[in-house]
């Protein structure tokens, strides 16, 4: 694995902007050093960036990946933060199923609407 990278290498090998890259930064979940204006990433930046773009593929907030990311600096450590990382993952999954049952209730609604309009044409003779 290469010591270094540029944020260009960076934002090609993820396919993310260099604004999404910086944004990133300003919160505070990633830090580059500073060459001058430049910035240059570790193999440990690299890797943080791939575990945030994943956590966000994911639903997590920037909060949540912030407080994911402080609980590993602090002790435990990393049982900690796995034991937090596995209890986001129930609540996210739990959110999910929730959507998901909001969504087939509103399918079945639908169904339902179009049906009364189906039946309704039916009685004043129009035809679909």
């Amino acid at each position: 694995m290469k010591k270094s990278y540029s944020i260009t290498e960076l934002t090609r090998e993820f396919g993310v902007s260099t604004r999404t890259l910086r944004f990133y930064e300003d919160e505070g979940l990633i830090h580059p050093e500073r060459k001058g204006r430049t910035r240059v990433y570790r193999g440990a930046d690299r890797h943080l960036l791939k575990e945030i773009l994943r956590a966000r593929r994911i639903g997590f907030t920037v909060a949540d990946i912030r407080e994911i990311i402080h609980v590993y600096k602090q002790p435990p450590g990393e049982i900690g933060q796995l034991k937090l990382m596995m209890k986001r993952i129930d609540e996210k999954r739990d959110e999910l199923r929730q959507k998901r049952k909001d969504i087939e209730e509103t399918l079945a609604e639908l169904d339902q609407a179009e049906e009364a309009c189906l039946t309704r044409l039916v009685e004043i003779g129009v035809g679909s």
